[in-house]
């Protein structure tokens, strides 16, 4: 009896309670240890989590070892690292399990170039403040390799749509590129250089580079050279203000002198280039003294001793003609002819001035008539998208019978505007009749009384029809609203969608309610079968003590005693061994519905994983289709 151990086991005041399980056989802690700062950075990287996109943290059943080993998984998956390294998390794994999961993550981190250390004791026993940097650096990885492949994914998906569909915008840009290019090369085509004349092998070669420059635009017809520059100088010089009078008459003379003898100098200079040109097969027509020594054959010495005479006897003659006449006269004529250009080159202007303003507004009204009708054709087509929305959501059967209540009242209201209007013709007609008829009405008031109550008779006949057709709308017009009111009463399908994502965060809700209410209830159940038996404990050690001194008293009342105590134990044991029993009983349940979940865990991701390759699949066929159709119509 002494060496046995104690079967009255009292606790202790202030003491740990044991170790307790709910009815689900998970330990349940009581009189842990917080640490403020490990709640913080768990809250911290909880949010982190949710921010990058693992919203399995927001799960109050999960405990904070799956959130964060979880959340960490996911990072490393999200990221596509290559690495010959299993990530299969599993929650509610056993402690061998998440040890070995603890070692793979840390194995893969410094693969993944993370500048943080971390170790699986770390991981395992949530030391949140070393842990929350991992994260944070896991986090941002993740979220760049995700713009990352989005960016990537978004193009490939681009570039393979545009391999097999074209937008409408694209079939009209092609159809007006054709278009466009040939309108280009006809253009180009049009106005391409075309060469006039050609420079004669036995002119001589020119040494200066301004010459040959004249000479090559010359010869496709463009004169360049001081005269359009002199000419551009003198409009610019009449434009100027005159303010200076009669001071400034003299310098300006000279120089508008000087302008004409370089103006003749350049003259001369481009009638010396020409007489060594020969115009092209395009230019026959124009026949020059050059042209027709080319034609007749430039061998002939005769030829090219007249084509030298004539143009010496051109040159005297110029000579000549500025000798006769004199400078001023020269001069007098230049100025006379400028004066007419500037004059007639202002109405121009002036002309085109107006004729830009009045183009200028119409541009202007225009672009405003643009941006309005843009604007309202961007609302119109946003109504019809909406309205395309609606009839995809609304039944089809209402839809139509809708649409036939709104066609018929658009046409009573027609009908009504058409009526209104020929009431108003008639009415004025007939106020016309009356006031022709006015100067007769004196002579014959009967009839006159007669017209007027056909009048009446009439306007009463025509106002209960028009009373009757409002009727007639106004029930047209409830019918309507009627209709209106039970579509929306039907719920679409984006509230449908929303009502099922309501209901089921209502049902997490409720069931994390209902499972803490159930640990409550079995937590209490415990605590009530140990005050039970602790109170028996109580009673049996007050009825040991109080009978033990008169149990002592005599050899036979102690011998009794004993075998009421030895009954007593082995009721005990017996109900030990019953507790124990059912202790078993449960711990083999418990173990056997968690194989069941992790069975059903597996077949769970193996569906997903079924539906994952059945959709693939399914989309490869449709590409498959989509070719095979394709190569039918061509």
């Amino acid at each position: 009896m002494a060496a046995a151990p104690s079967v009255f086991h009292r606790v202790r005041t202030g003491s740990k309670v044991g170790a307790q399980y709910d009815q689900d056989g998970n330990l349940i802690q009581v009189e842990t240890r917080e640490d403020e700062e490990q709640s913080v950075k768990l809250a911290e990287i909880l949010e982190l989590l949710l921010a990058a996109g693992y919203f399995r943290a927001r799960i109050k059943g999960l405990s904070p070892f799956d959130k964060v080993v979880g959340g960490m998984t996911w990072c490393i998956t999200t990221c596509n690292f290559d690495i010959d390294v299993d990530l299969l998390f599993q929650e509610n794994s056993t402690i061998g399990q998440k040890i070995a999961l603890t070692e793979k993550i840390v194995s893969v981190l410094p693969k993944m170039m993370c500048p943080h250390c971390l170790e699986p004791h770390q991981i395992q026993g949530l030391d949140y403040i070393h842990i929350f940097p991992v994260i944070q650096w896991l986090v941002k990885r993740a979220i760049e390799t995700r713009e990352e492949m989005g960016d990537y994914v978004r193009a490939y998906s681009i570039s393979q749509f545009q391999k097999t569909h074209r937008l409408p915008e694209d079939e009209e840009f092609l159809q007006r590129k054709d278009k466009a290019v040939r309108t280009v090369l006809d253009l180009l085509d049009v106005y391409k250089p075309q060469r006039k004349y050609r420079r004669q092998k036995d002119a001589g070669e020119l040494l200066d580079e301004d010459s040959r420059v004249h000479s090559t635009l010359l010869e496709y017809g463009r004169r360049y050279g001081f005269s359009k520059e002199s000419k551009q100088d003198t409009v610019d010089q009449r434009k100027a203000p005159l303010a200076s009078g009669s001071q400034a008459a003299a310098p300006r003379m000279a120089d508008q002198s000087d302008q004409g003898h370089l103006q003749a100098v350049e003259e001369m200079r481009i009638e010396t280039l020409m007489t060594s040109m020969a115009a092209m097969a395009n230019e026959e027509g124009k026949l020059t003294a050059s042209a027709v020594g080319q034609i007749v054959g430039l061998q002939s010495e005769e030829i090219k001793q007249i084509v030298s005479e004539y143009a010496e006897k051109s040159e005297l003659s110029s000579e000549e003609r500025s000798e006769r006449y004199g400078p001023l006269q020269q001069h007098r004529r230049a100025v006379a002819s400028l004066n007419k250009e500037i004059q007639q080159k202002t109405k121009e202007l002036v002309q085109l001035q107006a004729k830009y303003e009045k183009v200028k507004t119409g541009c202007d009204e225009a672009k405003r008539n643009l941006t309005e009708a843009t604007e309202h054709s961007e609302k119109l087509v946003r109504e019809l998208k909406s309205l395309d929305e609606l009839e995809e959501q609304a039944d089809i059967s209402l839809l139509e019978k809708l649409s036939a209540l709104v066609t018929t009242n658009e046409k009573l209201k027609q009908q009504e505007q058409e009526f209104r209007t020929h009431c108003r013709e008639e009415m004025a007609r007939l106020q016309q009749n009356i006031e022709e008829l006015n100067p007769v009405s004196g002579q014959d008031p009967e009839e006159e009384k007669e017209r007027n109550q056909l009048i009446e008779k009439q306007y009463n006949t025509d106002r209960e029809k028009l009373q009757k057709i409002r009727l007639l709308m106004a029930q047209r017009n409830r019918g309507i609203a009627i209709l209106q009111r039970k579509i929306d009463e039907v719920p679409s399908r984006a509230e449908l969608t929303q009502y099922q994502k309501r209901f089921i965060e209502l049902y997490s809700q409720v069931s994390a309610t209902h499972k803490e209410t159930k640990q409550f209830f079995t937590l209490y159940n415990t605590l009530d079968d140990k005050k039970v038996y602790l109170e028996k404990e109580v009673n049996l050690l007050n009825s040991i003590h109080d009978n033990f001194h008169q149990a002592m008293s005599s050899s036979a009342a102690r011998e009794q005693f004993l075998r009421q105590m030895e009954q007593i134990v082995e009721g005990i044991k017996q109900s030990r061994i019953k507790m124990e029993k059912k202790k078993q009983e449960n711990k083999m349940r418990r173990d056997q519905l968690n194989d069941e979940y992790l069975e059903l865990l597996d077949k769970q991701r193996l569906y997903f994983k079924t539906v994952k390759d059945f959709k693939e699949e399914c989309r490869k066929n449709e590409m498959l289709l989509s070719k095979l159709r394709a190569k039918g119509a061509s």
